[in-house]
C-alpha cells in the first residue's frame, strides 16, 4: 500500500473523511477512502468536552486501535502540537510510535479555548509556530512522516495575514499547508501562492456544500481534502432519531425494516465471519 507522502506526490488529490473509532476507519474502507483522519474537533464531541481537553496520550491510543483494523493512512489531527518547541519532541515521537502518517498543527494559544468551536481564534506569533514546525520536521524518524502546518488567521485578520504566516511554515519545512479559507476566491489566491501540497477542509456536508469538485481541488493544487465534520454530524443525528424512537416504542427510521441486513452490515464491517472460520479450524471443531 502507498504511503500517504506517495499519494500526495503522485496519484490525484487524496480525500480523507473523519474517523473517530475502528468500525468508523473499517466503514470509511469499504466505501472506498484512500486515507483517513482523526479529528480532534469530533474526538472532543465524542466524549462531550472540547478538543482542548484531549490529551496526546489519549489521542496515540484511538491511533493505535484505529491502525489495528485498518491499514489506510491517517491522519492525527495534533491541535497545537500539545505544547512548544521541546515539547514538539515527544509529540512527533508518540504520534510516529502509533502509527500515523502525518500531524496536523495549528498557530493558536495553548490551551485551546472553547470560542475556537465559534470562530474565535486566539493565534500565538507567526514566528513562534515556524520554531514548532521547524522542530516537528527536525526530529521525526522518517520522511513519510507528514508535517502539517495550518492556520485560521484569515478568521480573525485577514487574507494576507494568512499568507504570510504560511509562508514562515513553509520556510520552516513543513510538507502541506492548510490556509483555512472562507470563500473559493480566497482559496484560489492561496493556491496561487504556494507551489507545493496544499490541504483543504470543506465545511460540514463535505464538497457537495463547498460548491466545489475533486477536479477544481486538482486543478489548484490541492493534494490533500479531509473532512473533519460531516460522519460526526451524521452519525449524531442517526443515534438521535434512533434513541428517541426506540424509547417511545417505534421503529428506529434509518433502519426500519432492514434490521437483519443491518445486521449483517455490521458484522461485515468487523470482520466477524473471519474470526468464526478460525474458531472452526481451532476451538470448535466439528461445528
Amino acid at each position: 500500500m502507498s504511503t500517504l507522502r506517495q499519494m500526495i506526490e503522485q496519484g490525484p488529490p487524496v480525500f480523507a473523511p473523519l474517523v473517530l473509532n475502528p468500525m468508523m476507519a473499517r466503514m470509511a474502507e469499504r466505501a472506498g477512502a484512500r486515507a483517513i483522519y482523526l479529528g480532534g474537533g469530533a474526538s472532543g464531541y465524542q466524549g462531550v468536552f472540547t478538543e482542548a481537553n484531549l490529551s496526546l496520550t489519549e489521542m496515540a491510543h484511538a491511533g493505535v486501535e484505529i491502525g489495528a483494523a485498518c491499514r489506510l493512512p491517517l491522519i492525527l489531527d495534533g491541535a497545537c502540537g500539545w505544547g512548544d518547541p521541546m515539547h514538539l519532541h515527544r509529540t512527533i515521537a508518540l504520534s510516529e510510535a502509533a502509527g500515523f502518517q502525518a500531524i496536523e498543527i495549528e498557530d493558536q494559544i495553548l490551551p485551546k479555548r472553547a470560542h475556537h468551536h465559534i470562530g474565535i481564534e486566539h493565534i500565538i506569533p507567526a514566528e513562534e509556530m515556524a520554531a514548532k514546525v521547524k522542530e516537528a520536521v527536525a526530529v521525526r524518524r522518517s520522511r513519510d512522516f507528514l508535517v502539517i502546518a495550518r492556520t485560521n488567521a484569515i478568521r480573525m485578520h485577514d487574507l494576507d495575514d494568512a499568507l504570510r504566516r504560511a509562508e514562515l511554515y513553509a520556510e520552516a519545512g513543513a510538507d502541506v499547508l492548510f490556509v483555512l479559507a472562507r470563500k473559493p476566491e480566497e482559496l484560489r489566491a492561496i493556491a496561487e501562492r504556494f507551489r507545493m501540497p496544499l490541504m483543504f477542509m470543506p465545511p460540514a456536508g463535505g464538497m457537495a456544500a463547498s460548491g466545489l469538485a475533486m477536479s477544481d481541488m486538482e486543478a489548484l493544487g490541492i493534494r490533500l481534502v479531509v473532512d473533519a465534520t460531516t460522519p460526526m454530524l451524521a452519525m449524531h443525528r442517526a443515534l438521535r432519531d434512533s434513541y428517541a424512537a426506540i424509547l417511545a416504542g417505534e421503529a428506529d427510521p434509518l433502519v426500519g425494516g432492514s434490521i437483519q441486513a443491518e445486521d449483517k452490515a455490521v458484522k461485515q464491517s468487523i470482520g466477524l465471519e473471519t474470526l468464526l472460520e478460525v474458531e472452526r479450524r481451532t476451538v470448535e471443531r466439528g461445528h
